[in-house]
């Protein structure tokens, strides 16, 4: 029992070496909490500009807060370098949202998510953003279970996940 342990142990650690080595472009997810304040979204606006313009592409959704901080940064250093997945219909995105996701080149909708609950969604959302990615960054709080769920999916596809906690 052990050594199927420490193999996978070994295989995770082997991934990740490989990961942050790697010197190419990676194909980064970048979710977080809608209630961000505007301080921390230009930090992450920022690091998002400097991971484009290193050239990795940039995966994220089109809520407001980290998300919408993220389109913001991967668009002014290179909009041919992010993809932007909804949880369901642009319709159903807030008018604010909506104006920012108009903008987007590669924009994914998921109309077939429009009569799930937005909880149910972005969770299904999330999991085909992860599946795309080579390493997930989430911002979060203690208390933000679909994204805390989705960076233990992501761990548990062996994805290099970067946790940074708002509280």
């Amino acid at each position: 029992m052990s050594q199927s342990t420490d193999l996978i142990n070994l295989d995770t650690l082997a991934q990740e070496l490989a990961t942050i080595q790697q010197t190419g472009s990676k194909r980064i997810a970048l979710l977080g909490s809608r209630h961000v304040p505007i301080t921390h979204q230009n930090l992450i606006e920022m690091m998002t500009y400097a991971l484009v313009l290193s050239g990795n592409r940039i995966i994220t959704s089109g809520a407001t807060g980290t998300n919408s901080a993220a389109i913001k940064g991967a668009t002014r250093a290179d909009a041919n370098l992010l993809t932007v997945i909804l949880p369901q219909s642009l319709e159903r995105q807030p008018l604010e949202s909506r104006q920012q996701l108009e903008q987007v080149m590669h924009l994914v909708e998921n109309p077939s998510n429009d009569t799930l609950s937005l909880a149910e969604a972005s969770y299904l959302c999330n999991k085909e953003i992860v599946s795309r990615c080579q390493q997930l960054i989430c911002f979060a709080f203690h208390d933000s279970r679909t994204l805390l769920q989705t960076c233990q999916d992501a761990e548990e596809q062996r994805k290099v996940v970067t946790l940074f906690y708002f509280d």
